[in-house]
């Protein structure tokens, strides 16, 4: 298929491919492994073979258990999520891929809502785009989030405000650290968001709903159960660092706070 051809699909996913687009845009990162999570399977067949045809190797999932059986088997360099899949929400596999690789990873939909962008930039996609698209402007995002790693000067000093500090424990959420004293804290990204908002503010009492929505962008019983697991996850995590460190208190029924000794923790209210 060639780059000006007019593309059309049943589904109607992609339009009419732009002119203005230099033909070196296409071909200027090295081939790369691509895990496409769609379940269209003419629009993944013909990304397949547009993507296959510039050198990368694309492994196609039509849903997130799909997804979740292939992730196992390679170590891709960029996915790209459709958010309509039938058996998961596509903004929670988006947190959940974004937890697993800290690579690219590209947002594909047909939603029409406007704040389904804002939830995917937010659960730690690197580009959103709209159906339809022409598959050049798909391209030239798919080669501008491959080169990115390696255009990224070293992380500057932080700024004051990126800072968050509860007695030895220091989050940078700039450069997405967490250390306890010289200790640093190995944290998932799924745990790194969970610490950051319990630090925000410290010794005060986060509700299970709210840090559901702040890591996840929506709380349902499902999540609500993950987020047990990473708060467990973080909880030993924090202990592991030394002592003194912060510690995550559990209010039954509520929610969770980060409580450190050395600053006095506001009143807990009643529970029935």
């Amino acid at each position: 298929m060639n780059g000006d051809e007019q593309v059309s699909t049943p589904s109607a996913a992609l339009g009419t491919l732009p002119s203005d687009l230099p033909a070196t845009s296409r071909t200027s990162t090295r081939p790369a492994v691509i895990l496409l999570i769609e379940d269209d399977p003419v629009l993944a067949e013909m990304l397949r073979e547009r993507l296959g045809s510039r050198g990368h190797t694309v492994w196609h999932a039509a849903s997130g258990a799909e997804a979740e059986a292939i992730a196992s088997e390679i170590k891709p360099a960029l996915v790209i999520v459709d958010l309509g899949l039938p058996d998961v929400n596509g903004l929670v596999l988006c947190a959940n891929l974004r937890e697993r690789w800290p690579i690219p990873i590209i947002i594909c939909t047909a939603s029409k809502r406007p704040e389904d962008a804002v939830l995917s930039f937010k659960l730690g996609a690197d580009d959103f785009v709209r159906k339809p698209f022409s598959t050049d402007e798909l391209e030239a995002r798919i080669e501008a989030a491959l080169r990115r790693p390696a255009l990224q000067a070293a992380a500057a000093a932080p700024a004051d405000d990126d800072l968050q500090v509860v007695g030895p424990l220091v989050i940078d959420r700039a450069r997405h650290l967490a250390a306890v004293g010289d200790e640093e804290i190995h944290l998932t990204p799924i745990e790194f968001r969970l610490l950051s908002g319990l630090a925000d503010p410290p010794n005060h009492l986060h509700y299970t709903k709210d840090l559901a929505e702040q890591v996840w962008g929506e709380h349902d019983p499902g999540i609500g159960r993950s987020l047990q697991v990473h708060i467990r996850r973080t909880r030993s995590k924090l202990k592991s660092a030394g002592r003194g460190s912060p510690t995550i208190v559990s209010v039954r029924g509520l929610g969770y706070r980060l409580v450190w000794e050395g600053t006095p923790a506001s009143p807990a209210p009643a529970v029935s």
